[in-house]
């Protein structure tokens, strides 16, 4: 049987909107799919849905769909989005008026089940990530478009590789190729060189989108349309591999991937080889996401300039706190972000920066009170004052947690183009998710002259967040550099290089066949992205950050 291939056209609920029409266009392709859903997306339609009962789901799409629907239809290439967000059948009742008045056929199914919002209440959204088999009910059944709500990115994968090689559950090993592969797509162009450390090897201006050539064995090859900018090789795939994981096993619905038995290889000019995957019976339990209102936040960012930095700082923060000190709010932060040169040439770069920010499940004491107190100093403060932009009346923040529960607490459902409904069974077989014993170390280099010097020289790096942890993920371009940073770049110099980290747990997966370490720092964001509890509230820096540090590297890796 022919490879399937499947390209994205979205990464985000924000990315390029002629990307649908590029992948349609720029070559052959079988399935396209749209990823919409973050944990911050999830709140951000809870809010839209408060406002409108039926909204809830990625509206960007449809203006997506209008322009190539008859395009999809006319080349025979399917679209599998998870866009339904909070609303799947509502989305995909949006697409069937569409399809009509365009006068352009189009078979609609959609995917339910994961809303678990009654049995949590006073969450904006509560949903179950599902695994692909729904999907692939729907493609069985002939859908054009499959619309879905929370399911695992790699699912929207899984399922139409399912779907087409005739995978049923418990072929574990085809599909958890099928997820590394979904995995490489789901982010779009990180995989084509988007965000990639050693950005300056390509043209990554404008990055094409990605593809994967799946094969019936679940093996791939991960590619992109002739001629679209970026590139794609070992690196690239590499570093969208180890983007929000973290040690040898993969959890997933469908099945458990061992990340630690992927091979990769350059199979030609932007394309990598996948293969060597193996799977395992999926965990007892189901992830599921929720999402609440935490309260309310407000910040203001005071410019301190030229001289005595530490002194007007600390001026302004005691002003701020006598201020603040008949209602203080529950939580008030502050950091003094040292930007400022000695002698600058401009007043810009003779400045540092001076953050607050307040948060309290009261508005008021966050809005009026904050900013009656901050504006009013304007004239009786420290030497320069001034802001910024002045602080608002208070935004609502969001808190996101997970919790686990049984597959059969799910009532999975594919509702198919004909309004018939079919049940997806849960996993039958299932195996406790323990982690991977820890493989052996390389011999480590023969001793020899170092240099001081950012690691990010001899290793690339790239960070994610999952709720309120951040995972790292590095890897060394050669088998010499694999052999000392295995040895460096332990748990406890991870915590000296990224000080946030000492009071944290830390704990390293080593990927020996990625020559890759992944870090996982357990609540380094708080209460998650949409809390926003730091600078970098989703740690997509925090591999730069690491990557800056400075190193004794032996010379022969220099």
């Amino acid at each position: 049987m022919n490879a399937l291939r499947i390209g994205n056209f979205s990464g985000f609920y924000g990315d390029r909107l002629d990307a649908l029409r590029e992948m349609l266009t720029g070559g052959e392709v079988d399935v396209l799919t749209g990823d919409y859903l973050a944990e911050l997306t999830m709140l951000i339609l809870g809010r839209d849905r408060l406002k409108d009962p039926s909204a809830g789901y990625a509206r960007t799409f449809l203006r997506q769909l209008e322009d190539c629907l008859g395009l999809a239809h006319e080349r025979g290439v399917r679209i599998v989005t998870n866009a339904g967000g909070l609303n799947p059948a509502g989305l995909a009742e949006r697409i069937r008026e569409l399809s009509e008045r365009l006068g352009i056929p189009a078979r609609v199914a959609h995917v339910e089940g994961d809303d678990l919002g009654a049995a949590h209440p006073g969450t904006l959204a509560a949903h179950a990530y599902l695994g692909g088999f729904g999907i692939a009910e729907c493609l069985r059944a002939g859908a054009d478009v499959v619309v879905t709500g929370r399911v695992t990115d790699a699912a929207l994968v899984t399922g139409p590789a399912a779907a087409h090689f005739g995978w049923r559950p418990g072929e574990y090993d085809r599909l958890a190729g099928a997820v590394v592969a979904g995995h490489v797509l789901e982010c779009g162009t990180q995989a084509t060189g988007g965000n990639y450390a050693f950005f300056g090897e390509g043209d990554v201006r404008r990055p094409g989108f990605p593809l994967a050539e799946i094969h019936a064995d679940g093996s791939s090859v991960i590619t992109k349309h002739p001629g679209t900018g970026g590139l794609v090789d070992v690196g690239t795939v590499t570093a969208q591999l180890l983007y929000e994981t973290a040690g040898g096993r993969y959890a997933g619905p469908d099945v458990t991937s061992r990340l630690d038995t992927v091979r990769l290889s350059q199979d030609g000019p932007d394309r990598v080889r996948i293969e060597g995957v193996r799977g395992e019976a999926p965990p007892p339990t189901l992830k599921v996401g929720l999402n609440r209102l935490g309260g309310f936040r407000n910040e203001v960012v005071f410019v301190l300039t030229g001289l005595d930095i530490e002194a007007k700082a600390a001026l302004v923060r005691g002003q701020l706190t006598d201020a603040l000190a008949k209602s203080p709010p529950q939580e008030v932060r502050w950091d003094l972000v040292r930007t400022d040169r000695a002698d600058a040439d401009t007043e810009e770069t003779a400045s540092a920066l001076l953050r607050l920010v307040v948060r309290d499940p009261d508005q008021r004491l966050v809005g009026r009170a904050l900013s009656g107190a901050a504006v009013e100093l304007a004239l009786g403060s420290y030497p320069g004052f001034h802001v910024l932009a002045p602080p608002g009346k208070g935004a609502p923040y969001g808190v996101f947690e997970d919790v686990y529960v049984p597959h059969g607490a799910v009532d999975h459902v594919a509702v198919l183009h004909d309004g018939r409904r079919i049940a997806v069974a849960p996993a039958a077989d299932t195996a406790a998710l323990d982690a991977v014993p820890e493989p052996p170390l390389p011999e480590p280099p023969p001793p020899g002259p170092v240099r001081r010097a950012p690691l990010g020289l001899v290793a690339g790096a790239r960070s994610g967040d999952k709720g309120g942890n951040a995972n790292v993920g590095v890897w060394a371009r050669s088998d010499e550099a694999w052999r000392w940073l295995a040895h460096e770049l332990t748990a406890d110099r991870f915590r000296e290089l990224i000080p946030e980290s000492r009071d944290l747990p830390v704990t390293r997966h080593v990927l020996p066949g990625l020559r890759a370490l992944n870090f996982v720092v357990t609540g380094i964001l708080g209460a998650g992205v949409a809390a926003q509890a730091r600078f970098d509230p989703q740690a997509k820096a925090l591999g730069e950050w690491l990557r800056s540090r400075h190193l004794d590297i032996p010379e022969a890796l220099l």
